[in-house]
């Protein structure tokens, strides 16, 4: 009876660790390949200069399934394009495509984009490229292109010779504030 107990203490302590034994063996693949999966693939960065010549080189999508209606066909009327310089030695070239009336190449520091006017409420000249989250907002003194998926301004204080123009008229002879002329509230 005792080498019967003493059996059967012995085969309980051994049963763990066989166990153990057993799913240690059989787990060390599933770990491999679960690491495996887990583990980042290494990502090859290119050059600043190769990623540049590429997206100089690639042509701009020109199906944007935008239609454009009579509005939008006015504000592109407004848009100045060219070569406008901007502060901090940037430019932006904007030019209007001749194949697709109302829509416009705006590029800058490598980056081009395909735009199309939207109607602002404002009255401020809106051009977008929805697919690269591109925006061209052109005012009567300045204009700046904004990347709205990178949340950054690419170019600030942009000016056409007309806006130059028209920011030198803002300095001699200010628009009226707001609040000039009227009444003041009764007490």
């Amino acid at each position: 009876m005792k080498t019967t107990l003493a059996f059967v203490a012995a085969l309980s302590l051994a049963l763990p660790f066989a166990a153990s034994a057993q799913s240690s063996s059989t787990a060390k693949p599933k770990a491999k390949a679960v690491a495996a999966k887990k583990a980042p693939a290494k990502k090859k960065h290119l050059a600043r200069s190769a990623v540049k010549a590429v997206e100089e080189n690639t042509p701009v999508a020109d199906d944007t399934g935008v239609v454009l209606t009579d509005a939008d066909l006015a504000v592109a009327q407004r848009v100045y394009t060219g070569d406008i310089k901007c502060e901090l030695g940037a430019d932006v070239v904007v030019a209007a495509d001749d194949k697709k009336p109302g829509f416009f190449n705006v590029s800058s520091k490598g980056t081009r984009y395909r735009m199309h006017p939207v109607e602002s409420r404002t009255g401020a000249i809106r051009l977008e490229d929805p697919r690269a989250g591109a925006l061209w907002l052109q005012l009567g003194n300045k204009s700046m292109l904004m990347n709205q998926k990178q949340g950054v301004r690419v170019a600030d204080e942009c000016q056409a010779p007309a806006q130059v123009a028209f920011a030198e008229e803002m300095k001699k002879n200010p628009p009226k504030a707001l609040f000039d002329g009227a009444d003041a509230p009764k007490k």
